[in-house]
């Protein structure tokens, strides 16, 4: 099956790289604005790529999509570029959502026009409100944002440091947006099938308010974190990107916290989903304490005034 990729900035060239070395696409289409960007870089991982798979890598045009099972959407402004590294801004990514719709407006047509039945997986910041304009120009509900899947597995990554257990055997989500309204699913988590709480009194960490504050901060500003030292955020998202894609293409049914519109709430959010080859197939509603619940309602609202911005 073919996966094409709109844009070869960082985040478009981590995707490309990570679904090469999944070797989960019999071929790749790389698509750029400048398309000798594109053409390095395909030619570039082509030479390395009979190490991992026999994916056929090539640059294009939007017309070469045509076929793709699915489509992943880079394009577009970044955080560093646009100004959204403030830890103090409760804007966060949301600040780049104006400048980012335009050129949704521009891609988004082309894109439908050569793969009319492809998953689209909007990876650009602010992901959640741009796979909801994304899924009005399309006219379909095959439209996948990245969500606050990275979040979940930095989410892992930061719980498996503390306790000292691989984040492997960590079931810990993040959900709602994929931005600083995010809501951490603490009364989900579990190590091994042990609630979070229990485990850590059992490995000799207290359960309070600090240590919940310093995995939240760690984890919503990561990626300002990962600005500060190489530019852009961009490997970990190529690596969520490819398995998503491989998830979509083998349609394997696996359930992964992903933003899908929710026509009960109104938004596009992160919430458990079944995922395989028509994109979402169904949204799972996961208990959540009082707290969670109220917070899960102020990021609905987050997310519907940033919504009403690209309406």
């Amino acid at each position: 099956m073919k996966i094409g990729i709109i844009g070869a900035g960082a985040v478009g060239a981590a995707c490309a790289m990570a679904t090469l070395m999944r070797g989960c696409a019999s071929e790749l289409v790389l698509v750029n604005r400048g398309r000798g960007r594109a053409k390095g870089m395909v030619t570039d991982m082509g030479y390395g790529a009979p190490l991992s798979s026999t994916t056929r890598v090539t640059d294009g045009d939007y017309a070469n999509l045509a076929g793709a099972a699915l489509v992943m959407v880079t394009v577009g402004v970044n955080e560093k570029s646009g100004g959204a590294t403030d830890r103090s801004d409760p804007s966060g990514r949301l600040r780049l959502l104006d400048k980012n719709a335009e050129v949704y407006r521009q891609v988004i047509p082309q894109i439908i026009a050569a793969a009319p039945d492809a998953v689209l997986l909007v990876v650009t910041d602010p992901p959640d409100p741009l796979a909801f304009l994304t899924r009005e120009l399309a006219g379909h509900d095959r439209v996948l944002s990245t969500g606050t899947l990275l979040d979940s597995l930095r989410f892992r990554v930061h719980l498996g440091r503390k306790l000292k257990i691989a984040p492997t055997d960590i079931e810990a989500q993040v959900l709602g947006e994929h931005g600083t309204s995010q809501i951490f699913h603490w009364s989900g988590a579990r190590v091994g099938g042990v609630p979070i709480s229990d485990a850590l009194g059992q490995c000799g960490l207290q359960h309070d308010d600090g240590f919940r504050a310093t995995i939240e901060n760690e984890v919503r500003y990561a990626n300002i974190t990962i600005i500060e030292g190489i530019g852009a955020s961009q490997y970990g998202i190529g690596m969520v990107c490819a398995r998503i894609a491989e998830i979509v293409l083998r349609d394997e049914r696996a359930v992964i916290p992903i933003g899908v519109y929710n026509s009960q709430l109104g938004v596009t959010l992160s919430l458990p989903g079944v995922v395989g080859r028509g994109g979402c197939l169904k949204v799972l509603d996961p208990p959540l304490s009082n707290d969670e619940r109220i917070g899960l309602k102020k990021c609905i609202e987050t997310l519907r005034k940033a919504q009403e911005r690209v309406h």
